[in-house]
């Protein structure tokens, strides 16, 4: 068994949006107590958050964009900043330890200290785009880490999987010209925000570096696992990355209030098992996730768990339907299988 880093700070509770606003401190309320859960607890290594510098942040984000959201710690009230996303007080703080927290955990993967690791945040980020929040997430922190590996460690490939429900817009567009970023999406369609289409898949040097799976409600475990199989890892060797990050939503999962996916725990821990292979295979095993969407409560605690014990397995052999649970569904992925691979035929060998 190996041990998994974590990254959890009590201080991410702070950032309030609301009583009735879905993405709630009771997030994390239940992924912290799950945490001292006698199955899981000695499988786990805690990581400090720490604020991430201005630098750090504008990498990603217009300083302009920096200001406005530290101006929001000056206000005793509720700042909106775009229809689905408001700061309070802390929200500037933390943010800061939100994007701080992932580049710590990122760094310590990256330098041998952990195999692995799951940095439980919040707010969100991947729909924050360079000059302004979005769909609750105010700094973009996947993209964050990732420029970060690629400016400070001086990797040449980072491969970025967002398996949210919602397109991860702010990630790609992130990146979108860039080669040095594989940004590969599954996500509900149509749907919020509106992107990721078949057709988004770069530009300039980027063309082909963007690879998006929309899928129509009702996909399950073993559609998932059919795209990751047939599509993600199959890329993952060609493009060969140095590190991988993913942006773990679970508001696929099928009890989730805003979406109309049928994921189940079971099917989280055989993608993660799926990520960890081509981790082992390609990476030496750096392997970070994130914490982004989901909005039941009960499918959070269960997901997460199910997750984080698959990644403190460590070496548990190769991915397998039947250990996972992995049942053949009746939704139609095949031809969502063969439409990306006509369409990314042009930049990828593999297909």
């Amino acid at each position: 068994m190996d041990k998994t880093g974590i990254v959890r700070d009590e201080f991410y509770k702070r950032h309030d949006m609301g009583a009735f606003h879905p993405e709630s401190p009771r997030r994390l309320e239940v992924i912290y107590s799950m945490l001292d859960d006698d199955d899981i607890r000695e499988r786990l290594v805690p990581i400090a958050s720490r604020e991430a510098s201005e630098e750090e942040i504008t990498s990603i984000h217009t300083p302009e964009y920096y200001r406005l959201v530290a101006g929001t710690a000056a206000s005793d009230y509720l700042t909106p900043l775009d229809p689905d996303t408001s700061a309070c007080r802390d929200t500037f703080e933390a943010a800061l330890l939100a994007a701080g927290g992932l580049l710590e955990l990122v760094e310590a993967v990256q330098e041998n200290r952990l195999p692995n690791g799951f940095a439980l945040v919040r707010p969100p980020g991947h729909h924050a785009e360079a000059g302004f929040a979005m769909g609750f997430c105010i700094f973009n922190n996947l993209a964050i880490a990732a420029s970060r590996l690629i400016s400070h460690y001086g990797l040449d490939r980072v491969l970025i999987v967002d398996w949210d429900l919602h397109h991860g817009n702010g990630t790609q567009h992130s990146f979108y010209g860039n080669h040095q970023v594989l940004y590969f999406s599954t996500h509900q369609s149509p749907y919020y925000p509106g992107t990721g289409s078949f057709e988004e898949t770069g530009t300039g040097r980027g063309k082909g570096y963007t690879v998006n799976v929309p899928l129509y409600p009702g996909a399950g475990d073993y559609d998932y696992v059919m795209i990751f199989k047939e599509i993600l890892q199959p890329l993952a060797r060609e493009f060969k990355p140095d590190f991988i990050l993913v942006s773990a939503g679970f508001d696929t999962h099928f009890s989730d209030p805003l979406g109309s996916m049928r994921v189940t725990p079971q099917g989280y821990a055989g993608l993660t098992r799926m990520l960890l292979d081509s981790a082992d295979e390609l990476c030496q095993g750096r392997l970070v996730l994130t914490l982004e969407g989901g909005y039941s409560l009960e499918a959070l605690r269960q997901s997460v768990k199910a997750v984080l014990l698959e990644l403190s397995e460590g070496r548990a052999g190769p991915f397998d339907m039947t250990r996972h649970q992995i049942q053949k569904s009746s939704y139609e992925i095949d031809s969502v299988i063969q439409r990306v691979k006509a369409i990314q035929k042009e930049f990828w060998n593999c297909f």
